[in-house]
């Protein structure tokens, strides 16, 4: 919230520029390490090559007029919705799993807008220099320096978040035709609306927003709070170390030792103000525990680079439990898993993750549906027969042409009656129709409740898939 000179209370906090400050730790070493693959994967998949006679030479195509996702050697149809449904609680049960354990470890390392900003900030500081630097140009008044890295930083933003809109659309086409379609004019209108929709978004968000996407947009960060726990590892500031008796103070003359700085009621906190130098959201990590906090373990680099030079212990700021912090003699901080929330979470997500896993790996080349007509169930011709209808709805899900035959067991050869269509060939991600009818003498329709309708692909006997149908008749009817 912002107040305005007649203290009104507005609904938008205008943004304070925050000028981060370089640092080196293991935290920073595996954001750098999460942002490298990130990146490596979104934008050179699409340029990686995988051989197949039925489509573009690309490892991950998403053909929407084909109607298939083809992710290496795996060809995705609508039909295995599922598998997306799958993926998606998959993901959200992960999401709870995880912050139940070490809070809001997703947004400090693998949240998008995470990583595109951590990209920005790089460049700023490429372009403009160190924290210092960067607070000295934006305070000095427009001049040929200004303009040139003001405007070099957005023009390489800019630059960013274009090349981030066209790998976007790179995989839905195959990419190398895309690019010179692209800036010839001759790709598609909906590749330019893409574009230019995600570059000015990714611009603005991870450029001009930045921290305000995550607190006032995200709604994760808002609701978070509710799956944490007592025990739940957040990035905490120990509070009775650093504070002591008479509160933080600076390095002097007689207080540069812990023996001295205890001695005289001083905390271990020397105020240095470099953890929130380095906060990408602002926030100081020593006002405790705060909703804006990403927990992205930079401050806890900070500190500790601090601790070492002064040669006092590590860990005043540190992963920790609230829990732990608050115990008469707090322990090495450790994840508490063992809590009937954390344990569901874990089991949804080890069952679901396991049927994913089998139904991809025992999905077949075709898909088969049988369905009975009932409308009527049976019909009863002239001479006594009873015959029921029925519909065969086949799906391949192979990358060619095939073709299918239908047989029957249970019943007599020359009871089905395929019509003239004795078999159909369907296209890769195609759907096929085939009537059938079965036609028994009283008698053994009157001892036939089920029997079984086979469907072979062509030369792939092996492949055959059955499915068991009802046969109505009148006397089952009674």
């Amino acid at each position: 919230m912002q107040t305005d000179s007649a203290g009104q209370t507005g609904l938008y906090q205008k943004r304070i520029p925050i000028f981060t400050r370089s640092v080196k730790g293991r935290f920073r070493r595996f954001k750098t390490s999460v942002l490298v693959l990130a990146y490596t994967v979104y934008f050179l998949l699409p340029w990686l090559p995988w051989s197949r006679l039925d489509a573009p030479a690309q490892a991950v195509l998403f053909d929407i007029p084909g109607r298939k996702f083809l992710i290496f050697g795996l060809t995705v149809y609508p039909q295995d919705v599922i598998w997306l449904a799958l993926l998606l609680f998959i993901a959200a049960i992960l999401l709870f799993f995880v912050t139940g354990l070490v809070g809001r470890a997703f947004c400090g390392y693998f949240c998008f807008q995470t990583l595109w900003t951590d990209l920005f900030i790089w460049i700023e500081h490429f372009v403009q220099g160190e924290r210092p630097a960067r607070i000295r140009l934006s305070r000095q008044p427009w001049n040929r320096e200004k303009i040139l890295k003001i405007g070099g930083t957005h023009a390489l933003w800019l630059l960013a978040a274009l090349w981030t809109g066209l790998s976007f659309i790179f995989y839905f086409s195959y990419a190398p035709q895309l690019l010179v379609d692209f800036f010839t004019g001759q790709a598609a209108l909906a590749a330019y609306i893409t574009v230019g929709i995600i570059t000015p978004s990714t611009y603005a968000a991870a450029g001009l927003m930045r921290e305000q996407v995550c607190t006032y947009i995200c709604p994760y960060g808002r609701f978070q709070s509710v799956m944490y726990e007592p025990n739940t590892l957040a990035v905490h500031y120990d509070s009775r170390r650093g504070e002591s008796a008479l509160g933080r103070a600076p390095v002097r003359a007689g207080q540069r030792s812990l023996a001295e700085r205890h001695e005289q009621g001083f905390g271990d906190c020397v105020d240095c103000g470099l953890c929130v130098q380095v906060c990408p959201v602002g926030i100081d990590i020593r006002d405790g525990l705060q909703y804006k906090c990403i927990s992205c373990g930079l401050c806890i680099d900070a500190c500790n680079t601090i601790m070492d030079s002064f040669g006092f212990p590590q860990g005043l700021i540190r992963y920790d439990s609230e829990q732990n912090l608050a115990a008469e003699k707090p322990t090495a901080p450790k994840l508490q898993w063992k809590s009937l929330k954390t344990i569901g979470y874990g089991a949804a997500l080890l069952l679901m993750s396991t049927y994913l896993v089998y139904s991809i790996s025992t999905r077949g080349s075709f898909d088969r549906v049988v369905n009975q007509i009932r409308q009527p169930l049976y019909v009863v011709l002239s001479n006594g027969d009873i015959r029921n209808r029925y519909q065969i709805h086949i799906t391949n899900k192979s990358a060619q042409n095939q073709t299918y035959q239908v047989s029957s067991t249970g019943i007599p050869a020359e009871a089905l009656d395929l019509g003239s269509l004795h078999e159909i060939t369907i296209r890769p991600g195609h759907s096929g129709l085939l009537q059938a009818s079965v036609r028994l003498p009283p008698e053994l329709a009157a001892k036939t409740h089920h029997f079984e309708l086979l469907v072979t692909p062509q030369g792939k006997p092996a492949d055959a898939r059955s499915e068991t149908v009802r046969f109505d008749s009148p006397r089952q009817a009674e």
